[in-house]
């Protein structure tokens, strides 16, 4: 993992799937390594989870702090908003 990387590891759940999805299309360069038990999330500098996407791929309001049900570990200083759950780096 490079230096600059914020990482994000959730369990391998169905609860996971749309943030995965919510993940790829809001992080350009973000990289999704799946594992037998967790998926790995890694990106440069910064990496958000926006509401307003999951809410549109699961059809229901989201809250952010619903990703902590599926959260393992992360690395990254963390913003969390009613709209948005962001990890990132000061450079």
């Amino acid at each position: 993992m490079n230096g600059n990387n914020v990482l994000l590891v959730l369990q391998a759940v169905e609860e996971a799937k749309p943030m995965v999805e919510a993940i790829k299309k809001d992080n350009p360069g973000v990289i999704i390594q799946n594992e037998p038990a967790m998926i790995k999330i890694t990106c440069p500098s910064k990496l958000t989870v926006k509401a307003e996407t999951m809410e549109e791929l699961i059809g229901r309001e989201w809250d952010p702090q619903e990703l902590q049900l599926c959260l393992v570990t992360l690395a990254g200083n963390v913003d969390e908003d009613y709209d948005h759950f962001t990890i990132y780096w000061d450079n």
